[in-house]
């Protein structure tokens, strides 16, 4: 019997006729509700027909969670008054629930991507609700961009609805052609905010390390708001690792400790679910928590102010969760949680000053995470570069050019960028394409059950009393009875499946068999022990063991799992097989170089013939004869790195320079560019052929750099010629003395003494520049500096007459020193000449 009474009090009712409307005018709108006002469980079944007397319609709701899709399906069967896979069902990773008849299908979106793929048209689908789009998850636009495209060409008649908890959907409206936007008001009351920040000192989050000492005071915290507060508390944590070390510290609290996230059992989640018992709760969950659910009877949240965001290191081929600050905007929805029933209160486990800092929305997954499926699935759906899909945020150049990287090298997409056989059936397998690599090849070598064992152990990373090592890990969840070994044997179940026939080797032992299948997943990880729980991983970064592992020991490693902690060298592994170097070989088979390498290295020449696994060096020998020409590319490198100044500069060649340099500067062409980028530019032109007769670092410095430069001077078109006219190295003053110019300013400098000038009204010109002229005293000290002689004689001689004729008093000092000779002599010298 349908529940009408609950179906009446949900506040999304009053928004329904306006979405409907929208819907049969355009064809899609976006639906703005805030949590618990039934956008996600009223609205597919009034769209579906099932409740209100519309036309009977197939709907498809796409979850961004497992947890959420279940949720949603039990209560929206609930509300029809019907058991889950009758007229509502749902579809999630490895378990689906409904049937023939089943109307409104719940689905993640991850699911919703597969189905895509496998039929473009969606048969049989009349609307699509994408629900919780506001949280900007990958698959979630992922999905809706593939759903625009189809609308666009062969489905106009598809409708969409882009549902989201918070009011910020301009994005959204744009992104379906101008959608119209349709609010439902939701039942909010006050929640009162108490800042309640640690006492003491606490470190920030880095990588997915929380300090225990916040976690502390978060339980502290639910302690407080127990005392000073009624109804049930709910309280947000980034992880499930800090839920249960919170809830290990709430022992003994008078109030029933749930824990809520989506590797809780199904049992756990119905009770939190399913509202109040006779005693109070202290529901411990994660973001999930903030739209995707709704909690009963929840007066109170703490908030840590933490949550899990993924990150990729592509340089060091690193990815993984990390914990960041939460947004202003997740705060907003979790606190919203206290008022949903009744005046509430939120506890903010941060000063309030910090609050105006944070981010003001969570990034966006597509410009943080790791690129490689989606890559993938924008190739199998014929769009390589992901240019002709609408996408809110467009995908970062490099994280697509990283992701095509690692599908070309397992074999996914071709040297066009599209898809091959082998990569469409990696994209149904519902894996990233790394663990489909595994799948597949490892199923060849160590058979299709066991590689579906280890590829299931690195779907999700097993909890961490599992410890670090991969191969009992396996053997922990293949006798374990926690929550985490039911679903990896539910994993296996599904992989196993999706071989088929696939893969009946045995690969011998289990320790080998995990390793190899570790190595085909994360093959730049393959990692040579370099002492003291330290490796060297194929990617180049540097990696260690924690103390007491029982891997430190091992001579080589395929990483599975590793983060890199801010300002750390190197990264810190959490997860990782034993290998050994044929296996390592085997998987990073296409990372192997061998050949001869002379490189620039630790200021000299290095010629060696090596060979490597990417930066693992397996062997190496000194080369006594190595090829010329790549001699002279280490030297270039050389020079590169350390500049002209490898050659002999003598101060003439140094000058020479100089005097180009200003010829290019004031006259440009034809005179050269002779700055260092120029130069090592044009080796080829200056430099040879002294530089292929060099060997190693002294043969440069042999080379005259002013003789090599003078190769440079435009002969051809014979400016060479005027070099010395238009700068010349000296100039010849009135006493009759040859002064060196000094190129190396804005200006040319001509340091002369004072009476050698005597006579000269006009300043001397360099290629049309007026020389700045430095007055020296007949000590040859500075006295005046100055570009205008004839103003200098007029209004500043006078001043260094008065201050110097004292000083020097056997030098001439005329009063008009236009009218007398120049001399460089004293007057008792001039009286003898």
């Amino acid at each position: 019997m349908i529940r009408t009474d609950a179906l009446d009090q949900l506040p999304v009712r009053t928004a329904l006729p306006a979405l409907e409307r929208a819907l049969d005018e355009r064809g899609a709108a976006v639906l703005c509700a805030p949590p618990g006002t039934g956008k996600t469980t009223l609205v597919p079944l009034v769209l579906a027909g099932l409740t209100g007397g519309g036309p009977v319609r197939r709907v498809l709701v796409a979850e961004p969670r497992r947890i959420a899709a279940r949720a949603a399906a039990r209560r929206m069967a609930w509300l029809l008054g019907e058991r889950t896979g009758e007229r509502v069902g749902f579809t999630v990773r490895g378990e689906r629930v409904a049937g023939p008849g089943t109307v409104v299908e719940v689905v993640t979106t991850g699911v919703l991507l597969q189905r895509l793929q496998r039929d473009q048209e969606l048969a049989g689908v009349d609307v699509v609700i994408l629900d919780e789009c506001h949280e900007r998850h990958l698959d979630a636009d992922t999905a809706a961009a593939f759903l625009l495209d189809v609308r666009g060409t062969i489905r106009p008649d598809l409708r969409l609805v882009a549902a989201s908890a918070t009011t910020d959907a301009e994005g959204w409206a744009r992104l379906l052609g101008d959608a119209p936007v349709v609010e439902a008001r939701g039942v909010s009351h006050p929640v009162e905010v108490v800042w309640a920040p640690p006492a003491g000192t606490v470190r920030p989050p880095h990588g997915m390390r929380v300090d225990p000492a916040l976690l502390t005071h978060v339980a502290a915290v639910v302690r407080r708001a127990l005392a000073e507060r009624d109804g049930d508390v709910l309280c947000f944590l980034p992880g499930v690792g800090e839920i249960g070390r919170v809830a290990g510290q709430l022992s003994g609290v008078d109030a029933e400790v749930l824990q809520v996230h989506g590797r809780a059992p199904a049992a756990v989640q119905d009770a939190v679910l399913a509202g109040p018992s006779a005693g109070r709760r202290v529901v411990l969950a994660t973001s999930v928590a903030e739209s995707s659910l709704t909690v009963p009877g929840v007066r109170v949240v703490v908030d840590a102010g933490l949550a899990r965001e993924p990150r990729t290191d592509h340089a060091r081929g690193l990815s993984a969760l990390t914990t960041v600050r939460a947004s202003r905007a997740a705060g907003r929805q979790r606190a919203g949680r206290a008022g949903r029933e009744a005046p509430g209160a939120v506890y903010r486990c941060w000063e309030q000053a910090e609050d105006g800092r944070l981010a003001a929305f969570p990034s966006p997954e597509i410009r943080v995470a790791d690129l490689a499926a989606f890559a993938l699935q924008a190739a199998c759906w014929g769009d390589p570069g992901a240019s002709g899909l609408a996408l809110l945020d467009p995908p970062p150049a490099g994280a697509m050019g990283a992701a095509r990287e690692v599908l070309s090298a397992v074999g996914a997409v071709g040297p066009d960028g599209r898809a091959t056989d082998r990569g469409a059936r990696m994209s149904r397998l519902g894996l990233h394409p790394r663990l489909a690599r595994a799948l597949l090849d490892g199923a060849d070598e160590v058979g299709g059950r066991r590689a579906a064992e280890v590829v299931a152990l690195l779907s999700e990373e097993p909890p961490r009393e599992y410890g670090d090592d991969l191969a009992h890990a396996l053997r922990t969840a293949r006798r374990g009875g926690d929550g985490y070994a039911a679903r990896w044997r539910q994993e296996v179940r599904r992989l196993t499946r999706s071989l088929g026939s696939t893969g009946a080797g045995d690969g011998g032992p289990d320790d080998a068999a995990v390793g190899l299948v570790a190595a085909l997943a994360f093959p730049e990880r393959v990692a040579r022990a370099r002492g003291e729980g330290a490796f060297l991983m194929a990617s180049g970064t540097g990696a260690e063991l924690r103390e007491g592992s029982r891997l430190r020991s091992a001579p080589w490693l395929a990483v599975a799992v590793a983060d890199r902690p801010s300002h750390a060298a190197s990264a810190r592994v959490r997860l990782a097989a034993v290998v050994d170097e044929a296996t390592a070989r085997l998987a990073a088979g296409h990372l192997r170089f061998a050949g001869e390498e002379v490189r620039w290295a630790d200021g000299d020449v290095v010629a060696r013939s090596v060979e490597r696994l990417g930066a693992i060096e397996l062997s190496v020998r000194a080369l006594r004869r190595p090829a010329p020409e790549l001699v002279r590319g280490a030297l270039l490198e050389g020079l590169r790195r350390e500049g002209p100044g490898l050659l002999r500069w003598t101060r003439d060649s140094e000058q020479l320079r100089l005097r180009l340099a200003f010829l290019h500067r004031v006259l440009g062409a034809p005179w050269p560019d002779v700055s260092d980028g120029a130069l090592l530019a044009r080796a080829d032109a200056w430099l040879e052929p002294e530089l292929s007769r060099a060997a190693r670092r002294a043969d440069p410095g042999r080379i005259d750099a002013g003789q090599a430069v003078r190769r440079l001077l435009p002969w051809a078109s014979g400016d060479a010629a005027r070099l010395d006219e238009l700068a010349p190295e000296r100039i010849e003053v009135p006493s009759g003395s040859r002064i060196r110019v000094e190129y190396g300013g804005e200006q040319p400098v001509l340091a002369v003494k004072l009476q050698e000038l005597f006579g000269l009204s006009e300043t001397p010109r360099v290629a049309g520049v007026p020389v700045l002229v430095h007055l020296l005293s007949p000590a040859g000290r500075p006295a005046a500096v100055t570009a205008d002689l004839a103003s200098f004689w007029r209004e500043g001689y006078r001043g260094v007459r008065a201050e110097l004729r004292g000083r020097y008093p056997k030098h001439p000092w005329p009063e008009d020193p236009t009218t007398v000779e120049a001399t460089r002599f004293t007057s008792a010298r001039l009286r003898r000449d």
